[in-house]
C-alpha cells in the first residue's frame, strides 16, 4: 500500500498488485534489473520477442514489459520451446558475466555525477554530460572495474519535449514509477531502507538510497521524495537542473554530503572519489570533516589525504557554465562545517574563492574542487588546455601550460551505440578478440578488406531504418500537434529514400550554432532541391526551458521547414532521446557539427557516428580536432578570421554551404550513384578504420586508469600508510613553507646584462642568484630561469625554462647559479621564479606559491 486518496464522497486506498511470472519465466524478471541487459544484443532481441510493439511504446522498458505481461502471453512464451532455449542462452551469458570478479588489488572508485544518461526509460540524464557518465558506467563492467557510482533518483527527471501547432517548445514533466524501473531499495542489516540525513538550513532532510545495477557496477540514487520530509524537501529530488540557485545547491549538498554518508553507511570506503563536474564536490568537504571529527586529524593532515585519492573531471569551457554561490548564501547551509573543520570561515570559502576578502566574489564549485583534488582534467586536448587558461587565475605565477590540469578525451561505449549490423560484420571480420581490445586499430583496419557492396548495403539499411522511423514519428507528432492531414501526407511522401542526408542532433543552446545553415535560405534551397541529388537534414534537440534563444531557434527550424521548398528536405524531430539518437548516429550519411569555437569541450554524438561509419562534418573543436583525418569527413578551421562573432558566422556558414556544394554532394552522387562511389566508400572505410577505434570508452577508462587512478591509489596509500605519517609530514613541511615564504628573497644576482647587449645565437646565458632563506633549508626551494615571447600586451608564451642548480648554502642564504644555451633567437622576455621544491609533492601545484626574483 502506498497511500490514501480522498476527497468529499470517494475513498480510495492504492494498491500495488504485482505480476507473478511462470517459475520457468522468472530469469527474465532477473535481466530486467540489470542493465545489462540494455548493451547486450542477444538479452535486447529477448525482450522484444516477447511482445515488440508494446516493448517500444513502454520505452524499451522489460520491467513495465513483464508487470503487463498476460498470464495467457506468459505461459505461451513457457511453452515456446525456442524462446525458452534463447532465454536460457542470455540468462547462462548474464551469470558468466557477473560471475566474474575485479582484481582485488585494483584501486576502489567511488563515481559521483549529478546526472546519468543510461537508458531512455530512466529519465535521470538531460545531455551529453550525463550520457557519458552512463557510458562510463558501462564500460567500467564490461572491464571489470572495482567502481560504484553516486547520483539522486529523480521522480521527474529533465522534461519531456513536445513542439507545439506554431513550433513553440512545451516542456512535460510526466513521472517516474520507480515500481517500472530496474531499481531496488537498499536495505540495512535490520532489513529497515537504508536511509541518509543532511542538514540543510538548520532541519534534517532524509533521502532514501536506491540500487541501479548497471552489470556488475552498482548506481546508488538518492531519493527525497518521502513522507519524512518537508514538501519543498521532497522536491529536492524532483527535476534535474530545476528550480533557482539555492535549489541548486540544496541538490549539490545532497548528492555530494549525502551521497557520501550513503557510501559510508553502505561500508563502501573507496580508494579513489571522481567527481564528474563539479556539481558534486561537497563530497570531500564531508570527507575532510569525517578526518577531523572522527580520526581526529588536523585540518592541513586531512587536506593531504583528501587532496591525494581526488580527481576532479571538468566539461565546461567557459566560466559562465560552472555553477557559482554568493557566500551568505553559502553561510546559512554551511556554516557549521568551518567550525567542525578547526578553521575560520574565511577560510572555509577561501576554497571556492580567488579573493577570499573579496565578500561579492561568487563560491566557485569547480574551483572548490580543484582544491580538493590532487588531479584535475579536461574532457580532449583541446578542452585541457582551454581548461588551463580558465583556472590559470587559481595559480599566479605560473603559465597556463604549466599547470598540472592534464586531459582524457571523451569517448563512447562500443555495445550501447553499434547497429546490430556492423557489429555483426566487426566481429565475422575483426573476430571476437577485437571486443576486449576495442582501441586497438590493427582489427578495425581489416574493414578496408571487406567489399564495398557490403558496406553500401548496411549504409543502405540503417538509412532505410531511420527514414522509416522518421516518416512514422512525423505523422505521429504532426496529427497530435493538429496540422493539416494533407500537408502530413505530402511531407511524408516529398522524403526520398536515396537522399544523402545530414544529421543535427544535440541540446539546442545558442552556441552550437543550429541557425548557421539558415543563413541563407536561397543557397539552402540551391543544395536541397538539385535535381537527381536530393540532400535532407534531419534536425533534434531541447532546448533548456530557461533559454528562450535556444527555443526561439527551434521554432525558426520548424517554420523554415513549412516553406514549400524545404518540405521534406528540412526535419526537426521532437523530443530527443538515447534511442532515437541511436537511429539517427547509424543512419544519417553526415553528423553535423558548428559549434563556436572553443566551446565544445569534447562531444561525443560524432564519435558515436563513427562507429557505425559515418562521417563527420565539423568544426575543429573538442573530439573532431584530434579525430579528424581529410579522407574520413569534413572540417571548419579551428582558428577564428574574425574578432566580430557575427562576422565568423558569415564565414562559417559560407564554408558550410562550399563543402556541401562542390565536396560532399559531389562525392555521394559521384557516377550517378548515391552513396556508392569508390570515393564514398573509402570515407566510410576510413572513418572506421583509423577515427573510431581511437574514441571507444575502453580506450577512456584505460586513460583515467593509466593517467590518474593508478597514481591516486599509490600516492594515497602511501601518505595514509602508519597512521597518516607521511601526510602529517607533508602538511607540516607546507605549513611552515607557508609561513616563512614571504621572508624568502633575493639578496644579489650576477647575470648577462641584457639591458646593453645581445645574446649571441649558441652563446650561453649565465646567471648567479644570492636568496635570504628565512630559516627555510635551501633545499625547500626551486630557483629557475623562464623565458617567453609575447604574443599580445596581456599574452605570454613560455619558450624555455630552466632550473639554477643550489652551489652552496650558508649563513641563512644559498647561491643558486646555471648557464645555458637558450636555442632561440629573436626579442624574447625572461625572469628567474622561485618555488617550493619538495619529492613530497604529487607536482607544482600542490603548493601553489612562486616568488619572481
Amino acid at each position: 500500500m502506498i497511500g490514501e486518496l480522498k476527497d468529499n464522497q470517494v475513498k480510495l486506498k492504492r494498491i500495488f498488485i504485482e505480476s507473478k511470472l511462470p517459475e520457468s519465466l522468472q530469469p527474465l524478471k532477473t535481466l530486467a534489473n540489470n542493465l545489462w541487459w540494455s548493451w547486450n544484443k542477444e538479452a535486447i532481441a529477448l525482450f522484444e520477442s516477447i511482445d515488440r510493439e508494446r516493448f517500444i511504446r513502454l520505452r524499451y522498458n522489460p520491467v513495465a514489459l513483464l508487470e503487463q505481461l498476460s498470464i495467457e502471453r506468459a505461459n505461451e512464451l513457457a511453452a515456446d520451446e525456442q524462446f525458452m532455449q534463447r532465454l536460457q542462452s542470455v540468462e547462462q551469458a548474464f551469470h558468466a558475466y557477473m560471475a566474474e570478479q575485479p582484481d582485488p588489488k585494483s584501486p576502489k572508485v567511488a563515481y559521483f555525477s549529478m546526472e546519468y544518461g543510461l537508458h531512455i526509460s530512466l529519465r535521470l540524464y538531460s545531455g551529453g554530460l550525463g550520457v557519458l557518465a552512463g557510458d562510463y558506467l558501462k564500460e567500467a563492467s564490461d572491464s571489470n572495474s572495482n567502481m560504484f557510482a553516486v547520483g539522486l533518483l529523480y521522480r521527474y527527471g529533465y522534461f519531456q519535449q513536445a513542439i507545439s501547432l506554431h513550433g513553440d517548445q512545451i516542456n512535460n514533466f510526466p513521472p517516474q514509477k520507480f515500481t517500472k524501473l530496474p531499481v531496488q531499495p537498499v536495505r540495512d542489516a535490520k532489513g529497515e531502507w537504508l536511509k541518509i540525513s543532511v542538514g540543510l538550513k538548520g532541519r534534517m532532510v532524509f533521502a532514501k538510497v536506491w540500487e541501479l545495477k548497471v552489470g556488475r557496477i552498482s548506481l546508488y540514487l538518492l531519493d527525497t521524495d518521502i513522507d519524512e520530509n518537508e514538501w519543498h524537501d521532497r522536491s529536492l529530488t524532483h527535476q534535474l537542473y530545476g528550480g533557482d540557485n539555492e535549489h541548486r545547491l540544496r541538490q549539490e549538498i545532497l548528492l555530494g554530503i549525502g551521497g557520501t554518508r550513503a557510501l559510508h553507511a553502505l561500508g563502501l570506503d573507496a580508494d579513489i572519489y571522481h567527481c564528474n563536474e563539479g556539481h558534486a564536490a561537497f563530497c570531500n568537504v564531508e570527507r575532510l570533516q569525517g578526518l577531523v571529527q572522527e580520526k581526529g586529524l588536523q585540518y592541513e593532515e586531512a587536506l593531504e589525504l583528501v587532496r591525494a585519492s581526488s580527481l576532479f573531471t571538468t566539461h565546461t569551457p567557459v566560466p559562465a557554465g560552472h555553477d557559482y554561490f554568493h557566500e551568505d548564501l553559502l553561510r546559512e547551509y554551511l556554516y557549521s562545517y568551518a567550525d567542525d573543520l578547526g578553521i575560520s570561515w574565511q577560510r572555509f570559502v577561501a576554497l571556492g574563492k580567488v579573493n577570499p576578502n573579496d565578500h561579492n566574489e561568487l563560491f566557485s564549485m569547480s574551483h572548490l574542487a580543484i582544491r580538493l583534488s590532487q588531479e584535475v582534467n579536461g574532457v580532449s586536448e583541446l578542452h585541457g588546455a582551454v581548461s588551463q587558461k580558465m583556472f590559470n587565475v587559481l595559480y599566479p605565477g605560473y603559465n597556463p601550460e604549466e599547470l598540472h590540469i592534464h586531459y582524457v578525451t571523451n569517448s563512447v561505449h562500443y555495445p550501447s551505440w553499434i547497429a546490430r549490423e556492423w557489429h555483426d560484420l566487426y566481429v565475422q571480420t575483426f573476430g571476437e578478440a577485437f571486443l576486449k581490445d576495442q582501441s586497438n586499430a590493427d582489427y578495425w583496419r581489416k574493414i578496408q578488406d571487406v567489399p564495398n557492396e557490403t558496406i553500401v548495403g548496411i549504409r543502405r539499411l540503417l538509412k532505410q531504418r531511420l527514414l522509416d522511423y522518421v516518416r512514422e514519428t512525423l505523422q505521429e507528432d504532426l496529427a497530435r500537434r493538429g496540422e493539416n492531414p494533407r500537408s502530413i501526407f505530402e511531407l511524408v511522401n516529398a522524403i526520398e529514400d536515396n537522399a544523402l542526408v545530414i544529421g543535427f542532433a544535440r541540446r539546442f543552446a545558442t552556441y552550437k550554432r543550429a541557425h548557421l545553415l539558415f543563413t541563407n535560405l536561397d543557397r539552402l534551397s540551391e543544395i536541397v532541391n538539385r535535381e537527381g541529388k536530393p540532400v535532407i537534414f534531419l534536425f533534434a534537440g531541447k532546448a533548456h526551458p530557461a533559454d528562450q534563444g535556444g527555443q526561439d531557434l527551434i521554432k525558426h527550424i520548424i517554420n523554415v521547414s513549412k516553406r514549400p521548398e524545404f518540405r521534406g528536405k528540412v526535419i526537426f524531430l521532437e523530443n530527443y532521446n538515447m534511442e532515437m539518437a541511436k537511429l539517427l548516429v547509424q543512419g544519417v550519411d553526415i553528423w553535423l557539427n558548428t559549434p563556436t569555437r572553443p566551446k565544445e569541450a569534447s562531444g561525443t554524438s560524432g564519435m558515436k557516428a563513427a562507429l557505425n561509419g559515418v562521417m563527420n562534418f565539423s568544426v575543429l573543436d573538442g573530439w573532431w580536432a584530434e579525430g579528424y583525418r581529410p579522407d574520413a569527413g569534413w572540417a571548419l578551421s579551428k582558428e577564428k578570421a574574425y574578432d566580430s562573432q557575427d562576422l565568423q558566422n558569415e564565414l562559417d556558414a559560407e564554408t558550410i554551404y562550399n563543402t556541401f556544394d562542390y565536396d560532399i554532394v559531389p562525392a555521394y552522387y559521384e557516377g550517378g550513384t548515391a552513396g556508392q562511389s569508390e570515393k564514398w566508400v573509402s570515407y566510410i572505410k576510413n572513418i572506421i578504420a583509423e577515427v573510431a577505434p581511437v574514441f571507444t570508452m575502453k580506450r577512456m577508462l584505460d586513460d583515467y586508469y593509466e593517467r590518474f587512478y593508478h597514481k591516486l591509489h599509490q600516492r594515497s596509500a602511501e601518505l595514509q600508510a602508519s597512521d597518516a605519517e607521511k601526510a602529517k609530514a607533508i602538511a607540516h613541511w607546507k605549513t611552515r613553507v607557508q609561513q616563512q615564504w614571504p621572508g624568502v628573497e633575493m639578496v644579489d644576482a650576477e647575470a648577462f646584462d641584457s639591458d646593453n647587449k645581445a645574446l649571441q645565437t649558441g652563446q650561453s646565458f649565465h646567471a648567479s642568484l644570492r636568496l635570504s632563506l628565512n630559516g627555510l633549508a635551501a633545499k625547500d626551494i626551486g630557483v629557475e630561469v623562464v623565458f617567453f615571447s609575447r604574443v599580445d600586451e596581456e599574452t605570454l608564451e613560455l619558450e624555455v625554462k630552466h632550473p639554477l642548480e643550489l652551489e652552496k648554502e650558508e649563513q641563512g642564504t644559498a647561491v643558486y647559479r646555471c648557464q645555458l644555451d637558450p636555442e632561440l633567437a629573436g626579442v624574447f622576455e625572461y625572469g628567474f621564479r622561485a618555488y617550493p621544491k619538495s619529492d613530497l609533492l604529487a607536482h607544482r601545484q600542490d603548493l601553489p606559491v612562486v616568488k619572481w626574483l
